[in-house]
């Protein structure tokens, strides 16, 4: 199933995401960190990340223990887009368990949008 979500990265980036993710600013990236054993969780959330923030790369890193998704600066996902790709009803509070760390900070808007964001633009 890892080799699931780094497919998806590839796909995305059309490259290898890690050396990418390398040469990337890190202080910069903004995004969630999914436990490895929660893979529907972890490829619910890159999928619906990516669709919830079409203008933006997004990138992967697979570490097996956990998964890192991240975008530059900030990084959005909605309940109804991880419902419609869970194809069950999702509350985003049950992201709670299988996210072990973040980047940047994160804001709960209700129960219909988590939102990561740089605390400052510079």
């Amino acid at each position: 199933m890892a080799n699931a979500i780094i497919t998806v990265a590839l796909l995305h980036k059309k490259q290898n995401p890690m050396k990418e993710l390398e040469k990337l600013d890190r202080e910069k990236l903004v995004g969630p960190v999914i436990r490895g054993v929660d893979k529907e969780i972890a490829e619910a959330l890159l999928e619906a990340i990516e669709e919830d923030n079409p203008e933006v790369d997004v990138y992967v890193e697979d570490r097996g223990g956990y998964i890192r998704i991240a975008c530059p600066k900030r990084c959005r996902v909605t309940r109804k887009t991880l419902e419609d790709i869970l194809q069950r009803s999702f509350r985003l509070s049950e992201l709670e368990p299988a996210l072990s760390a973040f980047a940047g900070r994160m804001k709960y808007i209700g129960d219909e949008e988590i939102v990561w964001y740089l605390e400052r633009e510079d």
